[in-house]
């Protein structure tokens, strides 16, 4: 079956909550049908060569570490336009690339998927180490359940 949803987690694995996308997505891949409908991707700290995995598939899922002035391990679901503000307004990377960089190209190539979301959590503190706050990792149950409610909406 070829993935009509790319499930893609973003952050640095050493930077503390920053790598709650990539806990998450690890995860979920752990739970699901590895021959079902989603591709699972840890995108790291970003880069140009995300664009096509992206364009590839109909429907997007980004998982990342937001800051959104909420509580530590906060979940927050922005879909579609909400998404597309949040990463306008929240642009800045010191990354390779930013999101708003991949979902511009994805726009300029025609390739932005119709069904998009960011599934952010809200950092307790980014900084040099191998694990999660406690806040944040008691988030991954909850970001996984955001994930799994937004596809079974979707369809």
């Amino acid at each position: 079956m070829q993935p009509t949803t790319l499930i893609l987690g973003l952050g640095n694995v050493l930077m503390t909550d920053e790598a709650v996308g990539a806990t998450v997505v690890r995860r979920l891949a752990l739970q699901s049908d590895p021959d079902g409908p989603l591709r699972f991707i840890d995108g790291g700290t970003l880069s140009f060569t995300l664009a096509a995995p992206i364009g590839d598939c109909p429907r997007l899922v980004v998982v990342d570490a937001a800051v959104m002035g909420d509580a530590p391990g906060s979940v927050r679901v922005f879909e579609g336009e909400a998404m597309d503000r949040q990463l306008r307004a929240h642009a800045k990377s010191v990354h390779e690339v930013s999101l708003s960089d991949l979902m511009d190209i994805a726009r300029l190539t025609e390739t932005l998927p119709a069904q998009r979301a960011l599934v952010g959590i809200e950092p307790a503190y980014v900084g040099w180490g191998d694990r999660l706050t406690a806040d944040v990792e008691a988030a991954v149950p909850a970001a996984i359940a955001a994930i799994r409610e937004l596809l079974a909406r979707w369809g």
